[in-house]
């Protein structure tokens, strides 16, 4: 599309707002709606309810959505992972039929590539797909599956040839969470949430045209996936506060986010919670000692310097940059930030950072960060693994020798 200028962006959104949003409708009258007009993802090609703008004019779309409280499209959960994903390499038919229900919420969705003997090692999965005429069968059990308890499709990486070496050898699928052959188990975690769940595949069906990109692309696929999963991992992004705004659409949406970020309740504790440093250390008086005002000030420095990078690679991304290596940057920078908040907190706090319940300091928050941070070096893919994609993708490093070469089915496993 021809150049368009910031100043023309937000007189055009304004204009349709005022001439379109009513927070007495519907949620999904109003997404449909939103959906139809390009202004829930102006980024997106137009033919694929975007506008085709540019990634840097997107905020000043946000700005005037915030500035009255106009609800924007679904963004929470995997939904946005499953677009970007359809987007690049789904077919026509595939992107007519999820991405609008993407967009209005209708639909929820699950990531399910971990397995209990390749979670780091991705390229490792075993469950298997077999082609039988017009649709695959699916064998297997996938695990650390956030909200596949509610999800109604899943984003589903499946072995589709043995002799093909390991890499080559996946295929990427859509699949029906609710269907027979779909058994969805919670898993307790030890901070008393259960928002991850494992899932077995017992001669589940998935349609030949839910296959996303071709046979043997899996992990081409699966990278997409990930990368945006990991650029979403900088800690940059907030949920909007709309108060106490009246209307059946708050209403609504309230109780959408409900659903959708109860499994997420304790992703906060996992990040650290610097947020809360500064107030605990007057608190605690720790503010006055010398030694714990030295790692305050460390991991302030590293929390602000890990905003900074995350800022450039976000600043990346709306210039039109290709998707890269910086979200590895970002992931890992968050599991350094987060183990350094739960040792000051530690410092701050002393033996009472192990009691919970009522009484206990900040309400058995300080409890919930020590044991929720161990999981941010491993969720979305390793600190080992993020280091060598840092060091082969950035640094341009050798590889690491490999031994899993050749035909999966002859590859060493667990």
């Amino acid at each position: 599309m021809s150049k368009v200028s910031e100043t023309d962006v937000r007189a055009e959104v304004r204009a349709w707002l005022a001439a379109n949003w009513d927070p007495e409708m519907s949620l999904v009258a109003w997404r449909n709606k939103l959906v139809d007009s390009g202004w829930g993802m102006p980024h997106w090609p137009e033919a694929w309810y975007g506008r085709g703008l540019p990634l840097g004019l997107v905020r000043a779309v946000e700005e005037e959505f915030a500035r009255i409280g106009a609800v924007g499209v679904a963004k929470s959960g995997v939904r946005l992972l499953a677009a970007a994903t359809l987007l690049e390499h789904g077919t026509d038919r595939q992107k007519e039929r999820f991405l609008r229900r993407i967009l209005t919420g209708e639909d929820t969705w699950c990531q399910l590539f971990s397995e209990p003997g390749s979670g780091s090692d991705l390229a490792g999965a075993t469950t298997r797909a077999d082609l039988h005429g017009d649709y695959w069968l699916i064998n297997g059990q996938k695990v650390w599956t956030t909200s596949a308890h509610h999800a109604d499709h899943g984003l589903l990486l499946a072995r589709t040839d043995w002799d093909a070496p390991k890499h080559e050898g996946l295929s990427y699928f859509v699949i029906d969470i609710k269907q027979p052959g779909v058994d969805v188990q919670p898993l307790k975690q030890m901070n008393g949430h259960a928002s991850f769940n494992q899932v077995f595949f017992t001669d589940a069906h998935v349609p030949a045209e839910n296959l996303v990109g071709r046979i043997g692309e899996g992990w081409k696929v699966a990278m997409t996936t990930l990368a945006h999963e990991r650029r979403g991992a900088d800690g940059l992004s907030a949920p909007a506060k709309r108060g106490a705004r009246t209307g059946r659409i708050y209403v609504e949406e309230r109780r959408e986010l409900e659903t959708a970020n109860q499994p997420y309740t304790w992703y906060p504790q996992r990040a650290g919670r610097v947020d809360l440093i500064l107030d605990r250390a007057k608190e605690t008086g720790a503010n006055t000692d010398p030694h714990v005002r030295q790692e305050i000030a460390k991991l302030m420095i590293l929390a602000k310097s890990a905003e900074w990078t995350a800022r450039r690679a976000r600043a990346a991304q709306q210039q039109g940059r290709p998707q890269g290596p910086e979200g590895s940057l970002g992931k890992l920078a968050a599991s350094h930030v987060a183990r350094a908040a739960a040792h000051v907190h530690t410092l701050m706090t002393g033996a009472d950072a192990l009691l919970t319940g009522p009484g206990s300091p900040r309400d058995g928050i300080i409890a919930e960060i020590l044991v929720s941070v161990p999981a941010i070096s491993i969720a979305g893919g390793t600190d080992e693994i993020q280091r060598n994609i840092i060091a082969e993708r950035v640094l341009g490093l050798p590889k690491e020798p490999r031994f899993d070469t050749g035909p999966f089915r002859q590859v060493r496993k667990n």
